[in-house]
């Protein structure tokens, strides 16, 4: 199975990503890894990505998913998969990939953001982050005003784990 983390950057993917993933065993995936020099650089510069940076990082995060699936792997993804076409791109599995929505306030986010260090993605990125937010209407959503390990334990009920 397949767990996609998703939520615009700031929510906690990460965070709730890599403790989902050790309280099941499984392994855990980062899709800000998949990005390139180039997109890293340009969100490092607080210039938000178009489609056409998009394109071959989704197109890279759909191939990780799909060979996953092909070895039987149980992975946790975060990413940010804001829109529901890059949702739908990403997702050709529905039974063994799941969605889980990490939603937040844009004060609690910013307060995050603001916080964060040794991280490419800044505060100046979030009002485009909330811009291309299209939410998820049949996914699990969670709210990250929580404590992390109540998130992923509410998760693990969700989807029965």
């Amino acid at each position: 199975m397949i767990i996609i983390v998703m939520g615009v950057s700031g929510s906690g993917k990460t965070t709730i990503g890599k403790l989902l993933a050790d309280s099941l065993g499984w392994e855990f995936s980062d899709a800000d890894s998949f990005h390139s020099l180039e997109n890293v650089d340009k969100m490092r510069r607080g210039i938000p990505l178009i489609e056409a940076d998009r394109m071959p990082w989704l197109q890279d995060l759909q191939a990780a998913i799909k060979h996953w699936l092909q070895e039987n792997k149980n992975v946790v993804l975060a990413c940010s998969a804001l829109k529901d076409s890059y949702r739908q791109f990403l997702v050709s599995d529905s039974v063994r990939t799941k969605l889980v929505y990490l939603k937040g306030s844009y004060e609690l986010i910013q307060i995050r953001l603001k916080e964060r260090s040794n991280h490419y993605m800044s505060e100046k990125l979030l009002n485009s982050q909330f811009d291309t937010l299209e939410e998820p209407l049949d996914t699990i959503s969670m709210d990250v005003a929580q404590p992390p390990q109540i998130i992923v334990q509410n998760i693990r009920t969700a989807l029965r784990l």
